[in-house]
């Protein structure tokens, strides 16, 4: 019977999947691309068909992890390889989730429940079609907390270890979480409380007892201390040795998080802040107190996964935990808007609290009453935070979406790659691709291009005319014409210490401008 299961439960995940990537190649086709998606597309194309030293690429573009889960698929499609991989992540998502259900309650009902939520709720859609690595963050975030809910139903220090792996991966999908584990640092100490062989139930008395035990008390520290090591000695080294891997390519031990070549979030995060500092309509920052509220707006059913909860106080406090890194994250980047992902993770959490403990509640009939009106409601109020988003990828996406409206943001790029693509094989353009990966992503011959990543960059940036037959300058009205030399301010530098040089416009749009270089 359960084979039998398993196998239908494959093939919905299999469809599921298909479902997916025709959504996301259907929404490509309207002009959606994700920033990330472009981002990897453009890396890929660098390690696969690179001419020079791309190590420092290989190994330093973050986040690394959904980086190449992308390019394992750009043999396949380059456009498409980031959409894949997104697709193929949710689908697996979709089917650890549902494994687990049917080994725990064996209930059609709540498989249909999550069925729905993966077929239709807005928030999953823009994860699986995206082309973003928000999938594979979902997919490590489940079996993190999973795996922390089997160590404290088993008390087998086993499932603590593959949590730990799990936090290590996630961390490498996006580094913002290796702030979780500084929420976990004193929860430990309640988990190991916890874990002792005590007839007293409160905390307080069982931590009184084990003090006041010698042999209780060495147990305690030991175990504590057992724990720390098995949860965080991995992340820790991992992240260590990630910093000298920085530090010896890059001569930064920050780069992979804080260079706009090395990751996309630099500029991503820099552009929403202005966008929405110069808006004419300004939206206040998010409160803190207003976080937590509307996480439980977004995912009403969370509610029910802390009610399901509530008898065990460090369970409840595990369950807790992902609020305080939220709230910790606003803090810490208070310019930022919380995108998506940091609210779709509570999903996650919720329906992995109701598949794991709804077995336990007497009225079951008032539980999935409840379960299903409220799995509505998400299906509502996650259509409305993806539309009223501060963050205007998000709300591209909604409007492709929904309203099969075509998306005009990437036209100019795929405007100007095309003619990139009709020079002449011999032609090189120099291009910066801290802002100009959209348009390189969209380039079918990377040869052309002088990019960041050869060592001759530098020195065409000098003398363009000795490397390079073209130019790419990004204009005043472009946003990221900060974020590189090769600007509007560009031109009468490089004329007045070449006078010799003469540079035509064959090819403009708002954000770019495309010189054919001269010498006399």
């Amino acid at each position: 019977m359960r084979t039998t299961q398993s196998k239908y439960l494959l093939i919905i995940s299999l469809v599921l999947g298909a479902y997916y990537l025709i959504a996301g190649i259907y929404l490509n086709n309207l002009g959606y691309f994700s920033q990330e998606a472009l981002f990897y597309i453009e890396k890929s194309k660098i390690v696969s068909h690179g001419l020079d030293n791309k190590l420092r690429v290989m190994g330093l573009t973050a986040p690394i992890l959904p980086f190449y889960s992308s390019f394992v698929f750009s043999g396949i499609s380059n456009l498409l390889a980031p959409v894949i991989a997104s697709s193929i992540c949710t689908a697996l998502l979709f089917y650890l989730m549902a494994s687990a259900l049917l080994k725990r309650l064996n209930s059609d009902f709540y498989l249909i429940i999550l069925l729905v939520i993966f077929v239709l709720h807005p928030g999953i859609l823009y994860v699986a079609c995206s082309g973003k690595s928000v999938a594979l963050v979902l997919v490590f975030f489940f079996l993190f907390f999973f795996n922390l809910l089997r160590f404290y139903r088993s008390n087998t220090t086993f499932h603590v270890s593959i949590a730990s792996i799990c936090l290590v991966i996630l961390i490498f999908c996006d580094y913002k979480f290796i702030w979780l584990s500084l929420f976990f640092i004193p929860l430990v100490l309640s988990i190991t409380i916890q874990s002792l062989n005590l007839s007293e139930q409160e905390s307080i008395f069982r931590l009184f007892i084990s003090f006041n035990n010698p042999s209780l008390r060495r147990k305690l520290i030991n175990k504590t201390f057992a724990l720390y090591i098995i949860l965080f000695i991995l992340p820790l080294a991992c992240v260590v040795c990630y910093k000298l891997l920085n530090l010896t390519h890059a001569n930064d031990l920050n780069y992979s998080v804080e260079s706009p070549y090395a990751t996309w979030t630099v500029l991503a995060d820099k552009l929403t802040f202005d966008q929405l500092s110069t808006n004419l309509v300004y939206r206040l920052p998010e409160a803190s107190i207003l976080i937590s509220g509307k996480i439980m707006l977004f995912c009403p059913l969370i509610l029910v996964a802390l009610y399901l909860f509530r008898n065990s106080t460090y369970q409840l406090l595990t369950l807790l935990t992902p609020f305080a890194f939220v709230e910790f994250l606003h803090i810490k980047y208070e310019k930022v808007f919380l995108p998506q992902e940091y609210y779709l993770m509570f999903l996650v959490l919720a329906l992995l609290c109701i598949l794991y403990k709804a077995q336990t509640l007497r009225n079951q009939q008032t539980l999935k009453i409840t379960v299903a009106i409220l799995a509505v409601v998400q299906l509502y109020t996650g259509y409305y935070f993806l539309k009223t988003s501060a963050i205007g990828e998000e709300v591209h996406f909604a409007d492709v979406l929904l309203n099969r409206n075509p998306d005009p943001l990437q036209s100019e790029n795929r405007d100007l790659a095309d003619y990139i693509n009709h020079l002449p094989n011999d032609a090189h353009v120099l291009i910066d691709d801290a802002i100009a990966y959209p348009v390189v992503a969209f380039v079918d011959d990377i040869h052309k291009l002088t990019l960041p990543y050869q060592g001759i960059f530098l020195t065409a940036i000098e003398t363009p005319d000795k490397y390079d037959s073209y130019i790419l300058l990004a204009t005043e009205k472009n946003e990221t014409t900060g974020f590189t030399q090769l600007n509007n301010r560009y031109v009468p530098v490089i004329q007045k210490n070449n006078s010799e040089l003469r540079l035509r416009r064959v090819f403009e749009t708002n954000d770019w401008i495309l010189y054919k270089i001269f010498d006399k």
